[in-house]
């Protein structure tokens, strides 16, 4: 079983996935990181380059691979949820959690990145409220969710952990 981490950008998917592996021991796999990897470019030059819709195509093959794995925490790209090809796929062996915050910490964990490709525009806060409420409805289909906005990367792999053994899942 893997278990997957899936939630908008800013929420702690690569930081909290990386920390949850090294306590469960269990392959860390990041999804943005390996379609980078594989492109051999940063994701927001395939967003300028080649465009959202390509950049979705790509993740959906890499999904695809990624979720017949098996013992891995998997920390998805914040709109890998908008295809439910993807979804389907990573539920067949994997338990989704999303990772939750508000806009205003959204905003100030993501303002100083440069390389947030759907944050490049006028006023990046109203997108993000604006795709957080787009979302929403995907987001809401995980199996838990956790609100990180105000805890520690360690307190969210912590809690993960609580929900995971009071389940009966770990």
């Amino acid at each position: 079983m893997n278990i997957v981490l899936i939630g908008f950008m800013g929420t702690g998917k690569s930081a909290v996935g990386r920390k949850l592996a090294k306590k469960l021991g269990m392959r860390y796999l990041d999804t943005d990181q390996m379609i980078e990897e594989r492109e051999r470019c940063r994701i927001f030059k395939i967003f300028q380059e080649k465009g959202e819709e390509y950049f979705r195509q790509v993740e959906s093959r890499l999904i695809k691979e990624v979720a017949l794995r098996d013992n891995c925490v998997i920390a998805t790209g914040g709109g890998v949820v908008l295809r439910e090809e993807n979804m389907l796929a990573l539920r067949k062996n994997g338990l989704i959690i999303c990772l939750s915050a508000d806009p205003e910490t959204i905003w100030k964990r993501t303002e100083n990145d440069q390389e947030r490709p759907l944050l490049k525009c006028k006023d990046p806060k109203r997108r993000i409220e604006k795709l957080l409420k787009m979302r929403k409805p995907y987001y809401q289909k995980a199996d838990f969710t956790i609100d990180t906005s105000r805890l520690t990367d360690e307190e969210v792999a912590e809690r993960i952990i609580e929900v995971l053994r009071k389940e009966k899942w770990i």
